[in-house]
This record gives structure tokens, C-alpha cells and sequence, in this order.
């Protein structure tokens, strides 16, 4: 009976070796295939400024936070998979948003138990980012697919940043701090169609008869030409606002709240910020390189006097609000028997007291800008930094 017994019993475990084992090696290879997680290089946040401006070249301002990387990393959203065999085909899927369309992407990954990280592409709404001026969160759907097996689906939620967002830098993955303030040049935009309008508001004050940039030899030729678009902007009572900071905080990324060019010429209100980005966009426009100078708390704006850029000169924006022209009189107005100065006396006056105090300013930081110290930014907009950072076109 015993014997018996036992032969029934090995029969059973031989059977449950025979049958068990491919389920169990099923099991096994089911945990090691294909776990993935979703990761993103900007603290779960989207940058409309940076998603424009960068969509028509190959500028890669944000580094990835993995080495071995494939896809684009401008979609600033990644999948880190670690396949098991060489060779495995990956497909991502994203569902679409208001802010982007439904996309599938393929990755071939050659090399068994390394880690990627897989960018998928983006199909951008251009429009509903131009549009956005509030942060939003989003709810980005991934899946997938690991040789041709269906992963489990993940939702990672971001934040889709408002428009005024400037991301002026970033901790990278091993907290090193990444200077992104050229981004400031996505907000120039010597296109906008409203510039055309105070140039020729500017050539009805007299105080130029055309905008020549660096052409004409006169002495102080580009000086009145600048002077004339502060004059035309104190006649437009344009006034310093101190609203700087962006709506959401992180210890990982920083930005600065900047209002497009349209936008801050429609409400007449500037800070420091918006005022330089105006101001750089019209003399961009009259072919005079223009300058921006940041600090950790401010910025000011210098341009080039010469087109070899052997003389610069700098303005303080903050004062072009300090006085109100319709205190005084128009030129055309000005009795001679009046001891009054008229309105563009006193805006040169403000003018060339802006010019001191920023000269003052320059100097005080001139060491931290040469060194690079960290905040302390000055770049030109120039030709270069224009191929690489487009006008976000608001």
C-alpha cells in the first residue's frame, strides 16, 4: 500500500515538474519584462515659452537626465524601460490632451538590461499653448508595448505652465544648476505687429527723421534714435509695475513671469523684465543690437553704440514712468515767455538719468558678469541666439 502510495506521489510531482515548470518561468519572465516608470526632466512641468520657441530647430536647452537616451527630448516627458533581451522593440503611445494630439512612437533598444530612456514625439496644439495663460494641470496617458506585449498603462500629471512662464533655470538630476536665461529671447519679438505702429509714433516726434541703425555717421546718431522710442513710450504713459513672480513654486525649476511683447504693450504696464523685452524688441526692429543684463533681483538693458560693439551704454526701464508728460507742455504748445520745460525736455531728462543710473549699476556687477556667477547673465540678441531661440510670437 505504501509503495503504491509513493509511486502515486512521484507521479504527482513529476507532473506538477513537468506542467508547473513553464508556468512558473511564465511567472518569472512576467516581473522582469517590462516594468517601466514615467519620468520628466522639469519637476512635472510643461513650458509653453520653451515648447514654441524651440519647435523649429534642433536647440536642445533642457539636457536629458539619462545619458543613454533615444527619441526627442524636446517632449520633455520620457519613459526609463530596462529591457531584458537585446534587441526588443518598443511602441509608446500618448493619448492626446487639449494641449497635444494622440502620438505612437517606435524604439528599437539593442542592449539587454541597460536602461533607456525613451522620448516620445509630440504633436503639439501651438495654438492652445500660445493660448494659455494660466497654469493647467494635465493628465498625460502612457502606454506601453515591449515586444509586442501590452504593459500596464500609467498617467503621470503635469502642469502645463502659463505662456508668462520664462524658465530661467533648472537642478539637473544630480542637483547641479543649469542656467536657461537666454530663454528671455523667446519674449523679444521685434516681429509683433504693434512695433511698426510706435516706430512710426516715434518718427512723429521729430526727434529723428528715419531709423537707420548703425548706417548714418552722425554724432550721437544711435543715441537720439534710442532716446526717441523711450520718448514714445513716456507718451504712451507706459508705467513700471513690480509683478515678477511666477503663480507656482518648485525647489527644482525656476521662472520668471514675463508678459509677451503684445500683451505688455496693451496694458502699458511693464517690469523690469517686460520693460527690457520691449524695449530689445524695438531695437531689434531699427537694426540696433540690444543687450540684457540680469541679477538675481533685476534687469536692465544695454545696446551697442557701433556696429563693431566696441561701446555700450545701458538703461534703467524702471524710470521711464516716473514722471507724467501731461505735466508739461507739447512743443508745439510751448509759450517762450513760460519758464516751463516742455514734454520732451524732461523725458531727455529722464532719458539721460536712466543712462547714469544704469552705467552705475553695470559697474557695480561687471565683475559677477564676467566671472558667470550664478544669476549674473548678460547676452546680446543676437543673430546666433535668434537661430537658436525663436520669438514665442504672442
Amino acid at each position: 500500500m505504501k509503495s503504491r502510495l509513493g509511486k502515486w506521489i512521484g507521479f504527482v510531482v513529476l507532473l506538477l515538474i513537468l506542467v508547473g515548470g513553464p508556468v512558473f518561468y511564465i511567472f518569472r519572465n512576467d516581473i522582469f519584462v517590462g516594468s517601466y516608470e514615467v519620468a520628466d526632466d522639469l519637476d512635472g512641468n510643461f513650458f509653453p515659452s520653451l515648447i514654441l520657441s524651440l519647435a523649429n530647430n534642433d536647440t536642445l536647452l533642457i539636457q536629458p537626465s539619462d545619458t543613454l537616451y533615444l527619441g526627442n527630448p524636446k517632449s520633455y516627458i520620457g519613459i526609463r524601460i530596462t529591457p531584458k533581451h537585446s534587441n526588443s522593440r518598443v511602441k509608446v503611445t500618448v493619448e492626446a490632451t487639449p494641449f497635444f494630439s494622440r502620438t505612437e512612437t517606435e524604439f528599437f533598444l539593442p542592449q539587454a538590461k541597460k536602461s533607456y530612456l525613451l522620448y516620445p514625439n509630440m504633436a503639439w496644439n501651438f495654438e492652445e499653448l500660445k493660448n494659455n495663460v494660466q497654469p493647467i494641470p494635465v493628465s498625460v496617458t502612457v502606454g506601453v508595448s515591449l515586444d509586442g506585449k501590452e504593459l500596464q498603462q500609467e498617467v503621470h500629471t503635469m502642469m502645463m505652465r502659463s505662456i508668462n512662464d520664462c524658465i530661467i533655470g533648472y537642478n539637473d538630476r544630480n542637483g547641479k544648476f543649469k542656467e536657461t536665461s537666454i530663454m528671455f529671447a523667446a519674449y523679444v519679438n521685434e516681429e509683433n505687429p504693434q512695433i511698426d505702429k510706435i516706430l512710426r509714433e516715434a518718427l512723429n516726434t521729430r526727434i529723428v527723421n528715419r531709423f537707420s541703425g548703425y548706417q548714418s555717421q552722425r554724432p550721437n546718431a544711435v543715441q537720439n534714435q534710442v532716446y526717441a522710442l523711450w520718448n514714445v513710450l513716456q507718451k504712451r504713459d507706459f508705467k513700471y509695475s513690480s509683478i515678477s513672480a511666477n503663480s507656482l513654486a518648485s525647489n527644482k525649476v525656476f521662472a520668471q513671469r514675463v508678459r509677451p511683447v503684445g500683451d505688455a504693450i496693451e496694458s502699458a504696464q511693464i517690469n523690469c523684465v517686460d520693460g527690457c523685452c520691449l524695449f530689445a524688441s524695438l531695437l531689434k526692429a531699427i537694426n540696433i543690437d540690444p543687450i540684457l543684463v540680469r541679477t538675481p533681483s533685476h534687469m536692465f538693458i544695454g545696446y551697442y553704440l557701433d556696429k563693431a560693439h566696441t561701446k555700450k551704454e545701458f538703461l534703467e526701464l524702471t524710470l521711464i514712468g516716473d514722471v507724467n508728460l501731461d505735466d508739461y507742455f507739447p512743443e508745439e504748445q510751448l509759450d517762450s515767455t513760460l519758464n516751463q520745460k516742455s514734454q520732451n525736455e524732461i523725458s531727455r531728462i529722464t532719458f539721460d538719468k536712466s543712462r547714469e543710473y544704469a552705467a552705475g549699476q553695470y559697474e557695480k556687477v561687471k565683475d559677477k558678469l564676467e566671472a558667470r556667477e550664478p544669476s549674473y547673465v548678460m547676452f546680446e540678441i543676437s543673430k546666433a541666439v535668434r537661430r537658436d531661440i525663436q520669438p514665442i510670437g504672442r
